[in-house]
């Protein structure tokens, strides 16, 4: 398998566990729901997976970004999640922008040969993405990260753990 397969593979892999985090949650308190005032909730992680990729687009193709109005004040890096359901698109608008996003990202990594993975990124961009490789990489770390928190707030709701359904203590 070569890098971009695996780079692949990984981004696939992210997105089916957040998937199968995210079917749980139904009605907008539960979206919304934090386990402790602050906590980013599954809403606010969806919007922010969007836009995220969105940022991660930007570097490769920024002639394929598609920014929505508002959703970087609500969901970008440094916004402040709410418990409020009114204060967000409905959820279904979200997932479907999170969605689209990564297939986009998808698209642009199918479209690279392994040697254009190398391709600096552009000035400005931060140290820990040096080249198109990096970006893929920190999409999928990134999510990793953020998903653990969705984890948590699935399981407060009362939902048995994704991974081993029988397992009490983990996800």
């Amino acid at each position: 398998m070569n890098h971009k397969q695996c780079l692949e593979r990984q981004l696939r892999a992210a997105r089916g566990f957040t998937e199968q985090l995210l079917a749980d949650f139904h009605e907008p308190s539960q979206w919304t729901h934090q386990v402790h005032e602050g906590a980013n909730h599954a809403l606010w992680f969806t919007g922010h997976m969007g836009v995220s990729d969105n940022f991660f687009i930007s570097s490769i193709a920024p002639d394929r970004v598609r920014a929505i109005p508002g959703y970087f004040e609500k969901f970008g890096l440094g916004s402040q999640p709410s418990s409020d359901p009114a204060d967000y698109p409905p959820p279904k608008e979200v997932l479907a922008y999170m969605r689209e996003r990564r297939e986009t990202l998808l698209e642009l990594l199918a479209g690279l040969s392994d040697a254009e993975l190398s391709t600096p990124t552009p000035k400005g961009f931060p140290d820990f993405m040096p080249d198109y490789a990096g970006v893929f990489q920190t999409a999928i770390w990134h999510e990793g990260l953020h998903s653990g928190q969705i984890s948590l707030a699935r399981r407060a709701l009362g939902h048995a753990p994704v991974l081993n359904p029988t397992a009490a203590s983990r996800d």
